[in-house]
């Protein structure tokens, strides 16, 4: 079994960081593969549109995404982090989604196990929250759960003790979705 995490914020060691390590943390207890993903580490030019990948099945922008994309299909979980900037997701967020729209056709991520993390310091979660899920549904993945969390100053979550545990309880309810679903490599 293997669950990828992926945390889209632009700063390291973050409150979404810190939550998407925790959900990985009880997975990897419970006996999960995991790996995690800093986008803001990679090279992702934003998706143009040309649409080529619906006739080649590739994308012809060749940058970090190359090594993402077999990262998502061969992951059995998948759990997508991020703050909220301006009442959304982030730049890297938006940028990573748009450019699996390779995956509209053949849809290999349909039936992985999605969990959501979202951090915000005042609002914006809601709306987060609906692109993410839509998001999910339109890959046709099944979300196991969601953590939301808010926070002022980095690292603030530690303390915020019904978060750090909806990250343990998405870790445990992720691996055990992935068990049941019998899909698991």
């Amino acid at each position: 079994m293997r669950i990828l995490g992926i945390v889209c914020s632009p700063r390291k060691g973050g409150n979404t960081e810190i939550l998407v390590q925790q959900v990985l943390a009880i997975a990897k207890d419970l006996g999960a593969d995991i790996e995690l993903d800093f986008i803001a580490d990679k090279n992702i030019a934003p998706c143009d549109g040309c649409e080529s990948c619906i006739v080649t099945g590739k994308c012809k922008v060749k940058d970090d995404m190359q090594g993402i994309y077999p990262k998502l299909m061969e992951s059995d979980g998948i759990v997508f982090g991020t703050p909220v900037y301006y009442w959304g997701m982030t730049a890297q967020a938006k940028t990573l989604i748009d450019r699996t729209f390779i995956f509209r056709t053949d849809r290999p991520l349909k039936n992985k196990i999605a969990g959501l993390v979202i951090v915000a310091r005042q609002r914006g979660i809601s709306q987060t929250f609906s692109a993410l899920t839509n998001y999910c549904y339109i890959q046709k993945m099944y979300i196991a759960g969601a953590v939301t969390a808010y926070a002022d100053k980095r690292g603030d979550v530690r303390q915020n003790e019904v978060a750090m545990d909806e990250a343990k309880e998405l870790g445990r309810n992720m691996f055990q979705a992935i068990q049941r679903s019998g899909k698991t490599k």
